[in-house]
């Protein structure tokens, strides 16, 4: 589980990084990144984001948050996602694909999509 500072927990932080629309998109998920950090002293926060419209019961969209939130802490934990860190937020939407998937799937996809939101969005140096 990620601790409570890099939890991403208030609306309008969320609102913050929708209105950028900073966004890539895979079958599984939407990813959309906050401001570029000024400062590398605050960690990224991240937000997970599974609608009703996904499955109308809860258990199934909290497993596929859990899902998400264990991989994306894997990922960063083995330094294969070092880019993440220049945002000060990301937000996972699930998509309806995201249910029968599995955690090498959600893995992957993870990196592939923090590479690409890098690549489009991230700084020039």
């Amino acid at each position: 589980m990620l601790p409570k500072f890099e939890r991403l927990k208030i609306n309008s932080e969320f609102k913050a990084a929708y209105r950028l629309k900073n966004s890539v998109a895979d079958t599984l998920f939407i990813l959309y990144a906050g401001k570029a950090k000024t400062s590398p002293e605050y960690p990224t926060k991240v937000g997970f984001v599974v609608s009703k419209k996904i499955h109308k019961r809860a258990t199934k969209r909290n497993r596929i948050k859990r899902l998400f939130r264990e991989a994306y802490r894997n990922a960063r934990k083995n330094n294969d996602i070092k880019e993440s860190q220049q945002w000060r937020s990301l937000i996972f939407i699930a998509r309806g694909a995201a249910l029968d998937t599995n955690y090498k799937e959600v893995y992957d996809a993870i990196i592939k999509n923090i590479k690409r939101l890098d690549k489009k969005f991230g700084k020039t140096t």
